[in-house]
């Protein structure tokens, strides 16, 4: 099951900073301006072996006070019905200000956990000033600092334990493709499209597909469950309220998907948002394949295509063994081939590879071109093995698996890559001692 954490407060209370920490990224635009995260931002984390996602509410564009109030209620009402548990941030340098009391108002009234998280509590007169904020009335009072980490995994360690741990797969037994992308891309009108029938409500307004539908797709010899996913999309297209349901719906769709079909405009290339989504896939270990659709539009010229996949390869990297279509849903140009690529990768995901031919293939490669060696220490990698789980995972067990650097990770996953077939899906390589 999805475990969704959203993070709500005014803005330049440490949200995206603390969003980065927990997701090990540098995703979020940190500056020192208010409202300067114009997009959402949604990333995985894991704390002692529970997982979850991660929702940055974002800074909110000031106007009046009436459009801001405005925002602060929507945003939260969401928040509430979507997120398993909340983080309302607030700022222990500038103490209790309106907006707070006016969040904190609405938070005591919901039935979700809420966890009021004091920011930047960095030394010990701070963590003292924290105890303000229990006039609140929101109960525990959790004194972080987002730039150095103090404090967040007292907090962490309460926030897991409002999650499900539950692991489980729905007990329906067919492949899941989750069709994803920005709004108005084509993803309604592909399904539609397949299944031959107006599934859903296709309109050139972005944003109406509002939640996730499975629909079960049994033709041309193909057997799984469609997931059809809200649209993530940039701010301001339609309202706030649907572009935030439909991040944390579509992360709730990617999360219970095998195969993620991310759909790109043709006319836009590959843009941030759809490298966002990208990077949701591969965090989640889902096979990828990148459609390209209403390719009808665009002018071509004899390499056209190529050049295409090219460029959008480029801005994928460092996963780049990712098959690439170019469909017109409109015309119905190349939609079977779809569904034919999704299934490839499907079976690449799930395929297993004996202990043996792994070692009597990758051996010879890495004795070739072993890892750089430690202060005159040879790095030995004596043999590797498949763990048994729903997607490519490896184990390379060595005499210092601390050593071995990035680059050489690298090198070994290109070279999984050119002698098995695992187009489409990440592949995780853990290095353990011996």
């Amino acid at each position: 099951m999805a475990n969704i954490l959203a993070i709500v407060g005014r803005p330049n209370v440490g949200k995206s900073t603390f969003f980065n920490r927990l997701t090990q990224s540098r995703h979020a635009i940190v500056e020192e301006t208010s409202g300067v995260t114009r997009d959402r931002h949604y990333g995985k984390a894991d704390w002692n072996g529970v997982e979850f996602s991660v929702i940055d509410t974002g800074g909110y564009v000031v106007g009046s006070e009436d459009i801001f109030e405005e925002e602060i209620r929507r945003q939260v009402s969401l928040a509430m019905d979507e997120a398993d548990a909340i983080i309302f941030m607030v700022d222990v340098k500038e103490g209790i200000l309106g907006m707070d009391e006016e969040m904190a108002d609405i938070l005591r009234k919901i039935k979700k956990k809420v966890f009021l998280v004091v920011n930047k509590a960095d030394n010990p007169q701070r963590i003292q000033l924290a105890g303000e904020f229990y006039a609140l009335g929101l109960g525990e009072v959790f004194p972080v600092s987002s730039i150095n980490g103090s404090g967040t995994g007292e907090l962490l360690d309460e926030v897991v334990k409002e999650f499900s741990t539950d692991n489980e797969e729905e007990d329906i037994d067919l492949p899941k493709y989750a069709v994803i992308g920005r709004p108005n891309v084509g993803k309604s009108s592909l399904i539609n499209a397949l299944i031959g029938e107006e599934r859903n409500i296709v309109t050139p307004i972005a944003g109406t597909t509002r939640d996730s539908i499975y629909i079960p797709y049994n033709s041309y010899g193909f057997d799984f469950l469609f997931v059809d996913t809200a649209g993530l999309r940039k701010k301001k297209k339609v309202s706030e309220d649907i572009e935030f349901y439909s991040v944390m719906r579509s992360i709730r769709a990617i999360e219970k998907a095998d195969i993620c079909l991310l759909m790109i405009d043709a006319k836009d290339g590959i843009e941030s948002q759809d490298l966002n989504i990208l990077r949701l896939c591969e965090k989640n270990n889902k096979g990828v394949v990148l459609v390209v659709n209403k390719w009808d539009l665009v002018e071509k010229e004899t390499n056209t295509h190529i050049e295409f996949k090219e460029a959008i390869l480029r801005k994928t990297a460092p996963f780049t063994d990712i098959p690439v279509l170019f469909t017109s849903v409109i015309n119905k140009q190349r939609i079977l081939k779809v569904l034919e690529v999704a299934h490839d990768v499907y079976k690449n995901r799930s395929r297993q590879i004996s202990t043996s031919k792994l070692n009597d293939v990758l051996l010879p490669l890495i004795e070739r071109y072993s890892p750089p060696m430690v202060r005159g220490t040879r790095i030995k990698i004596k043999y590797i093995t498949q763990l048994k789980l729903a997607y490519p995972s490896f184990v390379f067990f060595c005499n210092l698996p601390e050593h071995i650097k990035e680059p050489y990770q690298r090198y070994l996953e290109n070279q999984m890559r050119k002698n098995f077939d695992f187009n489409g899906v990440p592949i995780t390589l853990y290095f353990r001692k011996k």
